[in-house]
């Protein structure tokens, strides 16, 4: 993710607002992964333990209801902050593109598409404050989740996560792989769509020039054939990153599962109580959906990765 550390410049003089996101989120991360020992102490201490009185299981799922409130909260206050950074990132990366552009040479706007500069500024933003404003934001709350969930399986069952965790590590190095050339596909597909809007714009700027030469089924053929080309483009991106996705989710659920498996054998051998074995499951589905979460938010990453550095290219003109 190299490519979006230049917006970092554009985030700085954001950091407060950036750490009390982070707060948020933090807090919102904290309070789901709160939610299965809840359920382990509702279950071990109210359900299944013969003394459990009417009042002490109505305080548990008060407790939950607690947490839930909790969650609503943080979670609110976390989707504003970051909605926020993303929207006004987004606004002066453009302020800046834009008035880097209008001090350029003429020289510069003779070999540039004015198509292809909009597109950049447009499009391409679009993208980064898609990162900035979500994907981001959605991609470490889900690494929160994931290793959260990851150390409390660990603190419960340590030998059974132990040869999960190795199945993980396993998985790492080919979705690296795989990202790399969703990367390369994001960037041509941003190039194949600031061509098309390029051709466009210059077209219709001379409209009275090809009326004159009755160009225009000429014209409508030529973009057609770079609309074409964009798609295909992107189909390839879009295949790619569908194989990323099919492999991070059933090679992470097949890891889990097999935990989830040897947790279950525990708890008819004696060695593990109902209530840890829900703490387990409840843990399992949230380090599993935190990992199929993460398979779309990389893949948004990769692509505005490829936005980012067309960007950034113009404000090295």
């Amino acid at each position: 993710m190299r490519s979006l550390s230049g917006l970092l410049p554009f985030l700085r003089p954001y950091r407060g607002r950036i750490a009390i996101a982070l707060l948020f989120l933090l807090l919102a991360a904290g309070s789901t992964l709160a939610f299965p020992l809840a359920l382990r102490w509702l279950i071990d201490a109210g359900m299944l333990h013969a003394q459990a009185s009417r009042a002490a299981l109505g305080w548990h799922f008060a407790g939950l209801f607690g947490l839930a409130v909790a969650l609503g909260v943080f979670s609110a206050a976390r989707f504003y902050m970051v909605s926020w950074l993303g929207e006004r990132v987004t606004a002066d990366v453009r302020s800046a593109v834009y008035a880097h552009v209008l001090r350029q040479s003429p020289q510069f706007f003779e070999h540039t598409q004015t198509g292809e500069v909009i597109s950049r500024l447009t499009t391409d933003t679009t993208l980064v404050q898609t990162v900035v404003g979500t994907s981001f934001s959605m991609g470490l709350r889900n690494v929160v989740v994931l290793l959260g969930g990851m150390t409390m399986l660990i603190v419960t069952n340590p030998g059974l996560m132990l040869g999960v965790l190795v199945v993980i590590a396993v998985v790492v190095v080919p979705a690296v792989l795989i990202g790399r050339r969703v990367r390369g596909l994001s960037r041509a597909s941003q190039d194949r769509i600031a061509d098309a809007s390029a051709m466009a714009t210059e077209v219709l700027a001379a409209m009275p020039v090809v009326q004159s030469y009755a160009r225009e089924a000429d014209e409508a053929q030529r973009f057609r054939s770079s609309a074409e080309t964009a798609f295909r483009t992107a189909v390839s991106r879009n295949k790619v990153r569908s194989l990323l996705t099919a492999f991070i989710i059933v090679a992470m659920f097949g890891a889990l599962l097999y935990g989830l498996y040897l947790g279950t054998v525990s708890v008819m051998e004696g060695r593990m109580s109902a209530g840890t074995l829900g703490q387990t499951v409840l843990y399992i589905g949230l380090v599993a959906g935190s990992a199929a979460a993460l398979a779309e938010v990389f893949g948004d990453l990769l692509r505005a990765a490829g936005a980012t550095e067309r960007l950034m290219e113009l404000l090295a003109e």
